[in-house]
């Protein structure tokens, strides 16, 4: 199995010496306020259905999930997880030579090096706040025959317009498009960001209800595509890749009841509300900078002596746990990412993390003082 993830909190209890669930673990980019309390009454009350076998090809939750996007049921297919899917694209669609934009989440380059495809990054920079110039990559898109894209991206936080992936799709009519939109319910108005209802047969869209929900151990994501895409996916998939409970709480979620409108709604208000607060908080620090971010986490980048490493290790005595970005392709050993948590935990991360940064500036404003001394002694009059 290919690794490219970050941190993990069992191994860092273990090396604590405590319990999983005792590590605030803001290196996952799941929803602070999730899972919905009525999904899970839902789950426990039905608990009982893992005895029997689930819908062979969980058409039901299909059918449910096109009629909530308003989409021909023939352009969908459900899986066990998004990662399913990514890990049989490169393969099912024969890709010859995959292009990623990025710095973004290794599984895409993993899923190409599982199947020995050569693939190469399209890495937005820095001095931008990590924005894609699509000018640029679609004159260095003609050489590859897939793109995969992260919108809005992992861990950078940016979306691309869907004006101008729409525009770049139908501008590269052979090449095939993976437009993973794994964060985009956490944006305001995110359906008319979406991708889903594009009829492009060359655009296939992932969605995952993992993160949004909070249901990662469901494992339930789709994959939406022309009907000839998923008809050749359909001879490859299992039977029960989708099992009883993950459809059960899909079916809940797309019936968009009153309860599950206000969580999408407090969700989306919740985060932006949070994530201003951290902006203000850190906007006149000379040791860190975060940058802008659509999602529910937040890349930043650290100066002086903070690296990643030392900054995880420090924050990690207090059982805090942060990702550290330096295995992200276009990034380094000072780059961070950490994900909003309940209003308690991010005050407290803040205040931790505000006193670090502190130690680090005071520390450079003395070593400054020292090297101003140490010229000036040399200065004879």
């Amino acid at each position: 199995m290919l690794k490219g993830h970050g941190g993990n909190i069992y191994d860092l209890a273990q090396q604590l010496g405590c319990h999983p669930s005792n590590i605030v673990d803001m290196s996952s980019n799941m929803n602070p306020l999730g899972p919905p309390e009525d999904l899970v009454d839902l789950l426990q009350e039905n608990i009982k259905t893992i005895a029997t076998l689930p819908e062979v090809d969980a058409n039901r939750t299909v059918n449910m999930f096109a009629g909530r996007y308003d989409i021909d049921p023939e352009r969908v297919i459900a899986g066990n997880g998004t990662t399913q899917f990514i890990y049989s694209i490169p393969r099912l669609l024969e890709t010859k030579k995959a292009l990623i934009f990025g710095p973004t989440y290794a599984d895409y380059a993993d899923a190409c090096a599982m199947h020995h495809i050569p693939y190469d990054y399209s890495n937005s920079e820095e001095s931008v706040d990590f924005e894609h110039d699509i000018k640029a990559a679609a004159q260095q898109i003609q050489d590859y025959d897939a793109v995969f894209i992260c919108n809005p991206n992992n861990p950078t936080g940016n979306i691309i317009p869907t004006s101008d992936l729409e525009h770049l799709c139908k501008s590269h009519a052979d090449v095939n498009f993976v437009i993973d939109e794994s964060y985009l319910m956490f944006i305001d108005g995110s359906n008319k960001q979406s991708m889903i209802r594009s009829t492009l047969p060359n655009v296939m869209v992932l969605n995952s209800m993992s993160k949004f929900f909070t249901i990662p151990g469901l494992r339930i994501g789709f994959l939406i595509s022309s009907p000839v895409v998923i008809k050749k996916f359909k001879t490859y998939l299992l039977p029960w890749s989708v099992n009883s409970l993950a459809q059960m709480a899909v079916q809940y979620l797309m019936r968009q009841t009153t309860q599950v409108e206000k969580f999408i709604k407090n969700t989306v208000n919740f985060i932006a509300r949070e994530r201003d607060i951290l902006f203000e908080t850190f906007k006149n620090s000379s040791a860190i900078k975060l940058f802008p971010s659509n999602t529910s986490f937040i890349l930043a980048r650290l100066y002086g002596n903070l690296t990643a490493d030392g900054l995880g290790n420090h924050l990690a005595q207090d059982r805090i746990l942060i990702r550290n970005c330096a295995n992200f392709n276009g990034l380094s050993d000072r780059f961070v990412r950490f994900s909003l948590k309940t209003s308690e935990i991010n005050r407290m991360f803040a205040k931790k993390l505000l006193a670090r940064i502190s130690q680090e500036e005071s520390a450079g404003k003395d070593e400054e003082k020292m090297n101003i001394e140490h010229r000036t002694s040399n200065i004879e009059f």
